[in-house]
């Protein structure tokens, strides 16, 4: 072998060398996913006896499929939150009733994935129940999309009552016929909770949490979940029953964006 073919064997043995060096991180930063913080935890580590019906990881939402980074149906919440739901679900025990969550912690690629489906004027799947007299052009202005939401901050939730002993709830079958979500209980989809005279995600000002055609029982469902909620540190979004904020939030200005799995959270459980 010649000087200069060892010489050239040598530069292309460096050259791999440093090659490999800078590849394996490259593709190890690629398929990194982004972990939650440590004061992040399950719901069900601090109550394992609130219910949990994680509505986006279903096709059983105004969008109509399971939601960008849902990948399991998990309620994650920052740990002030879930121990007062906790202690709200203490004192509901002894009443008869349990709360269940629909939505907890959601991550930033979740709401865009909102934001496309109402850009997509001919995807109306779904507007039978959820949306039934809303144009869909109209859900930016009417505030029932937006570009960021609570949600991704990790102290907000969509809960509602179960009265005990709770009733198993009928899965949804895509392609099913859509009723009303303002339809009368036993018309809607079923759901195992109690009246709240809509059903979770009802874009209509029925679903104002005071909405003045909401009377009787229904209007005494909604009192109890937000004088409950209220009593330990939650705050109800007057537009939606169900959407309710612990208050101080822990990262007021911060919307994350790790996955909704149990690898988010880092080994915890």
């Amino acid at each position: 072998m010649t000087r200069l073919s060892t010489t050239l064997r040598g530069l292309v043995t460096a050259l791999a060398a440093v090659l490999a060096v800078t590849a394996v991180p490259a593709t190890a930063q690629a398929r990194a996913e982004p972990r939650a913080p440590e004061d992040f935890v399950a719901l069900r580590s601090v109550d394992p006896t609130i219910i949990e019906e994680m509505r986006y990881v279903t096709a059983h939402n105004f969008v109509g499929e399971r939601v960008d980074g849902y990948r399991q149906p998990l309620c994650i919440l920052t740990r002030p939150a879930a121990e007062a739901l906790h202690r709200a679900q203490t004192r509901l025990l002894r009443q008869g009733y349990s709360l269940k969550v629909y939505d907890c912690y959601r991550p930033q690629r979740a709401v865009d994935h909102f934001v496309r489906w109402a850009e997509d004027l001919d995807d109306q799947r779904m507007k039978a129940e959820f949306y039934p007299e809303v144009d869909k052009t109209r859900l930016f202005a009417d505030g029932y999309i937006a570009e960021k939401s609570g949600h991704s901050r990790g102290s907000t939730m969509d809960l509602t009552l179960v009265r005990l002993p709770a009733k198993p709830t009928r899965p949804y079958h895509p392609g099913q016929t859509l009723v009303p979500c303002f339809a009368p209980q036993d018309e809607r989809f079923p759901d195992n909770s109690v009246d709240m005279g809509t059903g979770y995600d009802c874009f209509d000002t029925r679903s104002h949490t005071l909405d003045p055609r909401i009377q009787g029982a229904q209007h005494a469902n909604r009192m109890l979940l937000k004088n409950t909620l209220e009593d330990v540190g939650l705050v109800n979004l007057p537009e939606e029953w169900w959407h309710f904020t612990y208050k101080p939030e822990p990262y007021p200005d911060t919307y994350f964006d790790f996955p909704v799995s149990a690898k988010s959270l880092a080994g915890r459980r």
